[in-house]
């Protein structure tokens, strides 16, 4: 079997017997001072130039970078080259398609060590369950869409998935409702998955009908042209997966995105894999998830995960209610 991870120095000349080829079953990363004509199949492209066209990632020093990349595969295996693997078949399949095989590739890592591992040694939380985990209130033509469980910085469990689609569906089925606001109530848009939730399936396969059956994803495709996603503080996993399918994401000044799934043993698993290349292309998303680093707003922008920096959410306009 070959390994995970390889590096290819892009500013050297290949030797023959290091031809790239099909990647396979393992990351492919290319570095170089300045950005060139990549070869086909690189997952993650890193140089030292600022400001570079996509797909690639600016930073400092493009080797070290790689080296943290190598070490997050290392750690975690098996979940970083089936994200890889997703993020290529997707980018040959259509919207609702990505869906699915996100889905069954989250349900297979469900059962892996990976993910098996890191629940062993997640610290156990309770759940804060909310009476209405999004409010909804219309305004003419308008609907806003809110997660509401600020105590828990919009954590997103089973009842807020439910709750979302509700709302979506309403979105889909009156058309007098031109726009759909998404927000988030509190200090933060959405923190992602409700960790007091996690490992709580004990049939992966169950999970994967619930997920693609029950999916707030796949409403979002349907509507995108009417939803505007309002962002501020933290974005986490399904709270930039779901948001980055709006036709527009408007992002407060504070806002961070990350994308821990893979350091966990799992993919993104609330749309991630479809709605973030579209936006900023598979290799720039695969950074984001094998990397697990938060990108600020202006990055964001500059990528164009988001549309626009708006002026910071005012603290006296959100309210706990547990």
């Amino acid at each position: 079997m070959q390994p995970p991870f390889h590096l290819v120095d892009l500013d050297r000349a290949v030797p023959p017997d290091t031809d790239t080829g099909e990647p396979g079953g393992r990351v492919l990363v290319g570095v170089a001072a300045q950005p060139v004509e990549p070869p086909r199949d690189f997952d993650i492209l890193l140089t030292a130039a600022p400001h570079p066209p996509r797909p690639w990632v600016a930073c400092a020093d493009p080797h070290a970078t790689a080296r943290g990349l190598a070490d997050a595969v290392t750690a975690q295996p098996a979940a970083a080259v089936a994200l890889v693997q997703v993020l290529r078949m997707g980018a040959r399949l259509t919207g609702p398609d990505r869906l699915v095989l996100e889905s069954l590739a989250y349900s297979t890592l469900q059962g892996g060590a990976g993910f098996r591992a890191w629940l062993a040694s997640a610290r156990r939380r309770p759940a804060r369950p909310a009476a209405v985990p999004v409010r909804l209130t219309r305004d003419g033509a308008r609907l806003t869409a809110t997660l509401d469980r600020p105590g828990v910085r919009n954590a997103f469990d089973a009842a807020t998935r439910d709750a979302l689609c509700e709302a979506l569906h309403v979105a889909l089925a009156d058309p007098s409702i031109t726009r759909l606001d998404l927000r988030g109530n509190g200090p933060a848009f959405c923190s992602g998955g409700d960790l007091a939730e996690f490992g709580t399936s004990r049939d992966p396969a169950q999970a994967h009908l619930i997920r693609v059956g029950r999916s707030p994803a796949a409403l979002l495709q349907r509507c995108a042209h009417k939803v505007t996603a309002h962002l501020h503080g933290a974005c986490v996993g399904a709270g930039i997966e779901l948001a980055a399918f709006a036709g527009r994401v408007l992002a407060a000044p504070d806002t961070v995105i990350r994308l821990p799934e893979v350091g966990m043993g799992l993919i993104p698993g609330a749309g991630g894999t479809a709605s973030l290349p579209v936006r900023i292309g598979r290799e720039r998303t695969a950074y984001l998830a094998l990397s697990g680093v938060g990108l600020p707003a202006g990055d964001a922008f500059a990528w164009g995960l988001v549309d626009e920096i708006t002026s910071p959410v005012v603290p006296s306009q959100v309210t706990d209610h547990g």
